[in-house]
This record gives C-alpha cells, sequence and structure tokens, in this order.
C-alpha cells in the first residue's frame, strides 16, 4: 500500500516575459546604428545571442524538474530530480507530527519551487510546485518542519487516514 504523486513546476508566464527580453535585445543588435555586423558578433563571442538563449534553456531545466513524493508503511520519501538524486527517506521515528495544511507560497515562503520559510527561519523548508493552498506538513523530533505541496489533497488525505488505523502509527494527525 503506497501513496505516490509525482509534480512539476509550471512557469509559462515566465517564457512571455523572456520572449519579451529577446525581442528587446534582437532589436537592439540588428537595429542599432544599423545593427551588428556578423564579426562584430563574432568578435564578443556572440554574447547578445547567449544572453538571449541562456535563460530559456534555464527556465526549461527548471520546469522539467520532478518532485516524486511517496507514502507507505516505512516512512515518507521523496526526490526533486535534478537537484536530489537519491531517494530521501524520513522514517516514522524521526517525525512527530504529520498532517495536511493550508500555507500561503508567496506570504510564507516567498514563491515556488524549494524554499526556506521567510523571516530568517531556517528550521522550516518547503517543496512548493502548484499553486495549491493545502500541503502535506512533516513536524521532526528535532523541531524542524518540512511542507511538500499537492495536487492530490483528498486522495493524500485518505490515505494517511487509512494507514494511521491500519498500521497505528502515531505521527499522523
Amino acid at each position: 500500500m503506497e501513496f505516490e504523486e509525482k509534480q512539476r513546476l509550471n512557469l509559462w508566464w515566465l517564457y512571455i516575459l523572456l520572449m519579451a527580453d529577446a525581442i528587446i535585445v534582437a532589436c537592439i543588435v540588428l537595429f542599432d546604428k544599423g545593427g551588428m555586423s556578423f564579426q562584430d558578433l563574432k568578435d564578443i563571442y556572440f554574447a547578445p545571442i547567449w544572453a538571449v538563449l541562456f535563460p530559456f534553456v534555464l527556465i526549461f531545466a527548471i520546469q522539467k524538474s520532478t518532485l516524486t513524493l511517496s507514502i507507505n508503511q516505512n516512512g515518507i520519501s521523496y526526490r526533486y530530480f535534478p537537484f536530489i538524486l537519491k531517494l530521501r527517506l524520513i522514517s516514522w521515528d524521526s517525525i512527530q507530527s504529520v498532517y495536511i495544511t493550508k500555507f500561503n507560497a508567496l506570504g510564507d515562503y516567498g514563491g515556488y519551487g524549494f524554499k526556506h520559510r521567510l523571516w530568517f527561519n531556517f528550521r522550516d523548508k518547503a517543496y512548493i510546485l502548484n499553486d495549491q493552498s493545502k500541503g502535506l506538513q512533516i513536524e521532526f523530533n528535532d523541531g524542524k518542519k518540512l511542507l511538500f505541496s499537492s495536487n492530490k489533497i483528498e486522495e493524500m488525505e485518505l490515505f494517511l487516514i487509512n494507514l494511521k488505523t491500519r498500521y497505528h502509527i502515531q505521527a499522523i494527525s
């Protein structure tokens, strides 16, 4: 018996901003004072072209990153490929409590992706990859907290209730 969810960061609006930047750079390169010749571009190692392409490649790579979260009777495991290559397992013994909570991505953590809580509270971490305002909050025995956003919050809640009753896991609230 296992719950598994895969999430990706959706940044479609960022491509629109980058396209506006690319158009501005292209206009400057091509039309400012008669435009740049191929030799001028070659002399500066095609820097304007790299300046336009690099953000697109970076956003594409970030958007292809995948968070895999799975919950079973052994604990909670996660991997955030390509940033965390090895599957990390959090055993139920190291967890004080697990529950579904409401959060504000921008107000509490300052955005999306892997974040620390704002206002220098570095003991609270979060993996926020969607616009949902609910997620799985894990409180550890040492006082640290870890939050995972989820697209399947109802399924996860039912699974946690079932897991608690079947295996008598006290950490699930």
